[in-house]
């Protein structure tokens, strides 16, 4: 079953509260996820950040939400409970609660009126239409800025020369731990050719294992002979691991030839490769970052 939006999580929240009792967050996201019949898999299903489980967030926010409302309370640390508010909703048999119905409490409405801007009524309207959390939005809409800037920059890869997509994998690797110094970097892959490089550089610092790379700046996909080859040209170097890049993606067959070799041969398309390139921030800089905080209960413990 889908997993339901925090909106629709808002009533059955409320319902399981209604038993007048102290409650954990984690007991009403095991009631919510029982409610809505979710499996084992829509309950480990995470957010793009892999920080949360989506479930979780999304009853968390409904708390949230309820919270601000009035119709919920926190009696002490890492519970919940209903007030008599709450109690005098659940006897309307309403057939939901969402945002618009909560609109109605001075208590939410002063929660979403400590900042007036220009647009506050737009902003207001979507949250109202939108079935994401905050958090949600704001992880998606990442996802959405990261996967614009990751095409546009392989755009910019691609159009480069082999000379300067050379320097720029080494700038990478390095970045990731790789190479040594950048000297051991620049001299381990040195060699250019058809618009790749090719070379032997070191797994870590000290220099304790080596490995084989290729890269080649290719539009077409690279097929398994292409993997063959490489894996051939690892046996002849004598060495046990490798990384091919392309700028652009690998065949089916490719990609389940690696798994039933027993040399470990890592395979990064143009895709991963613009990934780790922002991640590393490779070709790219900041323009603006955002810390998500929540409440350390821990501090407000009093001795």
């Amino acid at each position: 079953m889908t997993i339901p939006d925090y909106q629709s999580i808002m009533l059955p929240l409320l319902k399981f509260a209604g038993d007048n009792q102290e409650h954990t967050i984690r007991e009403a996201i095991d009631h919510i996820a029982d409610t809505f019949k979710l499996t084992e898999q829509d309950r480990k299903e995470v957010l793009p950040s892999g920080s949360q489980y989506i479930i979780d967030n999304r009853v968390g926010w409904a708390r949230t939400y309820l919270k601000k409302a009035g119709l919920l309370e926190t009696p002490k640390r890492s519970y919940f409970k209903i007030t008599d508010l709450g109690l005098d909703t659940l006897k309307k048999n309403l057939p939901e609660i969402n945002i618009k119905f909560l609109a109605q409490f001075p208590l939410f409405i002063e929660f979403r009126s400590t900042k007036k801007e220009k647009n506050e009524h737009e902003e207001q309207e979507a949250e109202s239409s939108s079935t994401q959390t905050p958090q949600e939005l704001l992880e998606y809409s990442y996802q959405k800025i990261k996967k614009d800037l990751s095409q546009e920059l392989l755009g910019f890869v691609k159009q480069s020369s082999p000379r300067f997509f050379e320097r720029l994998v080494v700038e990478l690797l390095l970045s990731m731990g790789y190479g040594g110094s950048r000297k051991d970097a620049g001299q381990a892959i040195g060699q250019s050719g058809d618009g790749g490089i090719d070379g032997i550089i070191k797994e870590d610092k000290l220099g304790l294992d080596v490995i084989y790379l290729q890269a080649k700046r290719w539009e077409g996909v690279v097929g398994s002979k292409e993997i063959r080859n490489f894996v051939g040209s690892l046996v002849g170097q004598k060495a046990n691991k490798g990384v091919f890049i392309t700028t652009s993606g690998f065949t089916k067959d490719a990609l389940e030839y690696v798994k039933t070799i027993t040399h470990k041969v890592i395979l990064i398309d143009g895709e991963m490769l613009t990934q780790l390139m922002i991640e590393n921030n490779i070709g790219v800089s900041k323009v603006i970052s955002y810390d998500i905080k929540k409440i350390d209960s821990d501090y407000f413990v009093e001795e």
